[in-house]
């Protein structure tokens, strides 16, 4: 008799809480729009984070919702836009391409070092002993983390141990901005031409001495800039890039060390017309302390 009362108590038990959460998936239920899951399936899953979103589907939820434009990810191409805005709609946008760039110049051929560094070939493990031995305390010690680090295959280093970003690759996702231990890359709008490949805040003749190509806070680019558009900062020229409208040419012209460049295209960028010519491709001998 017992085991017929508890079975019953365990049948009933059952059937009640299954009522309660039938009631609470109704009363709980949240609807979510289903086209975001089709969004989500067009985009490429990267995850790189550099529309902004967290994440393609987070980013998926905001152009359902209106929020943001298929152009925003860098990382389709424009066939996969158009595809996502067709499916939504939409208009696809537009959104100035953006890159990321290195604020140093220094290679082998042009920079010194002052220690050789025999550790794990990491720039950040190289950082904690001694600064990586490079004589500029601020320049690239070209170890590659945000080689590494690249998804995309957007960086290599060139011949000089100097990694190179190939703007067609780059999509601004800001995982070499993250890695970098000397923070010498910054993720800017292809409009931004104008740039300062250096980092470097000694006096003119000790950072000179220490990479040929450096900034010496000469203040010629200044002279010749826009008003407002640049000034020194701590012995290194800076760019007031809310000042875009202003940027020209003619700021690089007297540059003497070729510090202050011009980007014709989002991959070359051209030093002034009185910048030293560097024609050695060796790099430079170690520095005898």
């Amino acid at each position: 008799m017992s085991v017929v009362i508890a079975g019953a108590f365990m049948a009933i038990l059952g059937v009640g809480l299954a009522i309660m959460l039938a009631i609470a998936s109704r009363r709980l239920f949240v609807y979510e729009d289903p086209r975001i899951d089709q969004v989500t399936e067009l985009l490429p899953n990267s995850n790189c984070g550099a529309c902004g979103a967290a994440g393609c589907r987070n980013f998926a939820e905001r152009l359902v919702n209106g929020e943001m434009v298929a152009a925003r990810c860098t990382v389709s191409s424009p066939a996969q836009i158009q595809a996502i805005a067709d499916f939504l709609g939409v208009d696809a946008g537009s959104v100035e391409q953006r890159v990321a760039r290195l604020a140093c110049a220094g290679g082998k051929h042009v920079a010194y070092t002052r220690a050789t560094y025999a550790g794990l070939k990491t720039c950040r493990a190289a950082t904690l002993i001694g600064g990586g031995g490079k004589e500029c305390a601020w320049g690239c010690l070209g170890l590659g983390d945000c080689v590494d680090v690249c998804t995309f295959d957007a960086i290599h280093l060139n011949q000089h141990g100097l990694p190179v970003v190939d703007a067609d690759l780059c999509t601004a996702c800001g995982d070499c901005v993250k890695i970098c231990p000397k923070f010498l890359y910054s993720i800017h709008p292809v409009g931004h031409r104008l740039w300062v490949a250096c980092k470097n805040r000694a006096e003119g003749e000790v950072a000179e001495a220490a990479c040929e190509v450096a900034c010496t806070a000469c203040g010629r680019c200044v002279a010749d800039a826009a008003p407002g558009l640049m000034k020194l900062d701590g012995n290194l020229a800076v760019i007031d890039y809310n000042q875009n409208q202003k940027l020209s040419r003619a700021v690089i012209e007297r540059c003497p060390t070729g510090a202050i460049v011009w980007f014709e295209d989002p991959d070359t960028a051209v030093k002034g017309a009185a910048a030293k010519k560097i024609i050695r491709q060796q790099p430079l001998p170690v520095k005898q302390m």
